[in-house]
């Protein structure tokens, strides 16, 4: 990994619709253009030597969209699922699912935990696909979980730190997301990573995400390196060794 590129990207794909709409296609078309640019952030990350990569596939606010569109997204990740793990495997990727999977219809579970099963020992990139995930939902689980430990007496109420409750979010242990892309024009982390994204880069294209391609995910990065990651302090005080080596 070169010393500008980000550890972690996450990624809101937005535009599939709008996409399709200005092709005079059914917004499922957009949906299965958007497949690709999902390839190409992979290899990409890989390229530049990005640990994590994770990607906003399906919110839990989605689930209020029309019934066949969501039957179609669905239907999209159960084949991506039975393409793709061989690919993923091929290179190093360890796939794994954040959000409410109790949501998820059960053949897709079962697909779900055999790809994150069979890419479990992989590390060469962290891919995580947010479905059926909300930002509110994942900071409300993780204070149910450190809750629980207080009453079991496992936990100090006035002891407990950040890291500790950052462990019961969906990232776990991964390192909070340094860069934070999302394409089609919106300027807005609509509900994604609420506590991850504190202290990430944002960077907003109005490109449709059926046309992000490798050179727009590299402005990205472009962007990313020439931000001062200063955490509240200094720029003189960002800039000594102990605050760079964070970020």
């Amino acid at each position: 990994m070169t010393a500008t590129a980000p550890r972690h990207v996450a990624v809101i794909m937005d535009g599939n619709g709008r996409w399709a709409r200005q092709q005079g296609r059914e917004r499922t078309a957009g949906h299965q253009a958007g497949i690709a640019p999902v390839r190409m952030c992979i290899e990409e990350c890989i390229r530049h030597g990005v640990g994590a990569l994770t990607l906003f596939a399906f919110s839990s606010e989605n689930w209020q969209r029309p019934a066949a569109e969501v039957s179609t997204l669905m239907g999209l990740f159960v084949e991506a699922l039975d393409r793709e793990v061989d690919e993923l495997m091929a290179q190093g990727v360890r796939l794994r699912f954040i959000g409410d999977r109790s949501q998820l219809a059960a053949p897709l579970q079962a697909r779900i935990g055999h790809a994150e099963a069979r890419t479990g020992g992989n590390a060469r990139l962290h891919l995580q696909v947010a479905v059926s995930y909300g930002g509110r939902w994942d900071v409300l689980n993780a204070a149910r979980r450190v809750a629980q430990r207080c009453v079991s007496g496992e936990l100090d109420p006035s002891a407990f730190t950040e890291a500790e409750f950052a462990e019961g979010l969906q990232l776990g242990s991964l390192p909070d997301p340094d860069l934070f892309i999302r394409t089609g024009g919106e300027r807005r982390i609509s509900n994604f990573l609420l506590w991850n994204l504190a202290y990430t880069e944002l960077y907003f294209c109005d490109t449709l995400w059926p046309d992000f391609d490798a050179a727009g995910f590299r402005d990205a990065l472009e962007y990313f390196a020439g931000r001062e990651r200063r955490y509240g302090l200094t720029g003189e005080q960002a800039t000594a060794p102990l605050v760079s080596e964070r970020g």
